[in-house]
């Protein structure tokens, strides 16, 4: 069973930064990201998400490929391609894959203005490493929700409590 995580950040850059560490970490095995999904809540008050995945662009693309394909067996790929990619982006534009929009963006609405939240679905995770890796980003990092059980959700809060004064010792030092 996945896990999500939601940690409040106080920018977009900052969010986007800890999801490409992520990704970096996600390559040593040390997590098993499902989704992971930076949610603003701009200075004008809109709430926009930034995927890690365009799911139109990719069913454009996959639908394009097999369009052609199936065009190439009719003699007119360029038909096949221009239907697959508009059925391939109509079909991937409907779908939502990991975690929900409408929840993200409920949570987006009651983050402060100019400020962001990472969205995590996690599969697995090996969490004292990660947190350990992820400490430069500690201090500003608050979580906000979480489906995990009451022990997980401490000795996660425990990890970044720790996490934060480690930074903050070595800021001072």
């Amino acid at each position: 069973m996945s896990s999500l995580v939601v940690v409040g950040l106080p920018s977009v850059e900052e969010a986007e930064q800890v999801r490409r560490e992520l990704v970096d970490i996600q390559r040593e095995q040390l997590i098993s990201l499902e989704d992971a999904v930076v949610v603003e809540h701009n200075g004008e008050g809109q709430v926009h998400l930034h995927q890690a995945l365009n799911l139109t662009a990719a069913g454009a693309l996959g639908g394009g490929f097999w369009g052609s394909l199936v065009g190439l067996l009719f003699l007119n790929p360029l038909l096949g391609a221009a239907v697959g990619a508009g059925v391939g982006a109509a079909s991937a534009s409907l779908s939502d894959i990991g975690i929900n929009d409408a929840f993200m963006r409920e949570l987006g609405e009651t983050l402060p203005k100019g400020s962001a939240a990472l969205c995590l679905l996690i599969r697995e995770a090996t969490a004292d490493r990660v947190v350990e890796r992820l400490r430069a980003h500690a201090p500003h990092a608050k979580l906000l929700r979480t489906n995990l059980s009451h022990t997980d959700e401490d000795q996660l809060r425990a990890l970044l409590e720790r996490a934060a004064k480690q930074a903050e010792a070595l800021r001072l030092a």
